[in-house]
């Protein structure tokens, strides 16, 4: 009986480990495509195109933890009236206190967020 859990122990320590590393990414990524969403949400509502990139990049930076470093977000689409602004951003998220398992320092997450813009308003 000793045996088999002096083996199975490491076992299961690294399954844990992974898990919550899945864990983690989950998390992570919910966290990310809500920010997206938010981003573009508040894009949308500026008047220009300069005031939208900066409104989405003052969301991200508000909304994601610190763990997170989201060194590529940009704000594109069609500017005008019925258009739509697109949030895109690359996210690495750090995996630094699972280093037990072989796990990379940091993996990096993509997400897309649109968001039509009022067709009767008037934009710069």
């Amino acid at each position: 009986m000793a045996v088999e859990v002096v083996l199975m122990t490491p076992v299961l320590v690294a399954f844990l480990l992974l898990v919550v590393a899945f864990g983690r990414y989950v998390a992570v990524q919910g966290d990310m495509e809500a920010a997206a969403r938010d981003a573009a949400r508040e894009a949308s509502l500026q008047v220009s195109s300069g005031a939208a990139s900066d409104a989405a990049r003052k969301v991200v930076n508000d909304s994601l933890d610190d763990g997170t470093d989201c060194t590529q977000i940009s704000v594109g689409g069609a500017w005008r009236p019925g258009g739509e602004v697109v949030v895109r951003m690359h996210c690495d998220v750090s995996l630094s206190g699972l280093g037990l398992i072989g796990l990379p320092g940091s993996v990096g997450i993509d997400t897309e967020s649109a968001v039509p813009l009022d067709p009767y308003r008037r934009y710069e």
